[in-house]
């Protein structure tokens, strides 16, 4: 390999070819449903009620209780459930006069894994 001086900005010139379009790119619809699950978990009240639900002794929360627990108000609760239940990130149970919330390990588990994957290394040169 050897550089070449060309008008002061230095190029390297290489047997190596780039192959655009050579990883694998994930399908949109699966981005898609990521980006919104993640979206979800970008609010840091969302964080600790679902933290707060993943936690609770039995596994689910009653809807009575988080205001006070979370210190906010019931319509700003409402909303943040709404959010987390369109992600999919917990399951919404009516029992009652209450709604409790549960959290779904698949969910969980697909952001994690997501989360976890090694980036892979690229073997172009891109």
């Amino acid at each position: 390999m050897r550089q070449v001086e060309l008008d002061r900005i230095p190029l390297v010139e290489s047997d190596e070819v780039c192959i655009e379009g050579s990883s694998t790119l994930m399908p949109p619809e699966r981005a898609a449903e990521l980006a919104e699950m993640f979206k979800a978990l970008s609010d840091p009240t969302r964080v600790r009620l679902l933290a707060h639900i993943r936690s609770s002794e039995h596994g689910t929360a009653c809807a009575c209780h988080l205001p006070e627990t979370l210190g906010i108000s019931q319509p700003t609760l409402s909303h943040h459930l709404k959010k987390l239940v369109d992600a999919g990130l917990i399951v919404r149970e009516q029992r009652g006069r209450w709604a409790h919330y549960t959290a779904v390990a698949d969910a969980l588990d697909v952001a994690r894994g997501f989360l976890g994957e090694p980036i892979a290394a690229s073997t172009s040169c891109c």
